[in-house]
């Protein structure tokens, strides 16, 4: 790529990267419970897609994966256009940081079931969100 005309990689796009990765990894441990519940081939082996989770928390889990990727729908045209159109600012870049760990923490505590804080910490991942639409909108 010609680095003349190549896209910076601002912090909203090393962030959304981050986020992306994250998600892409959070499948990992329902889904060793899972092998470790019905064995390799029996959690490889299932013609209808409906993997029996006995584990409360893989179910959770689970859960809170399927949420990061509805919400990653949200977050990455956001970041994009904010990295791509070089509008960020410190609050953009600060809000992608703390988009990612909030996703994080957000997984670990539905995981966990931690109910009130799971909620807080979900309101400040959307809080980011609108970070970044508002400044996208100029209203910030």
């Amino acid at each position: 790529m010609d680095t003349d005309t190549a896209f910076p990689l601002t912090p909203e796009l090393i962030w959304l990267t981050r986020v992306a990765l994250l998600t892409a990894l959070l499948w990992v441990p329902y889904i060793l419970q899972l092998i470790v519940q019905l064995g390799p081939v029996k959690a490889v082996w299932d013609p209808t897609g409906a993997h029996p989770h006995n584990a409360d928390w893989a179910l959770r889990a689970k859960r809170a994966h399927y949420n990061a990727v509805e919400n990653l729908a949200v977050f990455a045209p956001l970041a994009l256009i904010v990295g791509l159109t070089g509008i960020g600012t410190e609050a953009t870049a600060l809000a992608a940081a703390a988009y990612f760990w909030l996703r994080l923490a957000h997984y670990v505590l539905h995981t966990f079931a931690v109910p009130v804080l799971r909620t807080v910490v979900f309101i400040g991942g959307f809080a980011c969100q609108v970070v970044l639409g508002l400044t996208i909108l100029g209203f910030l």
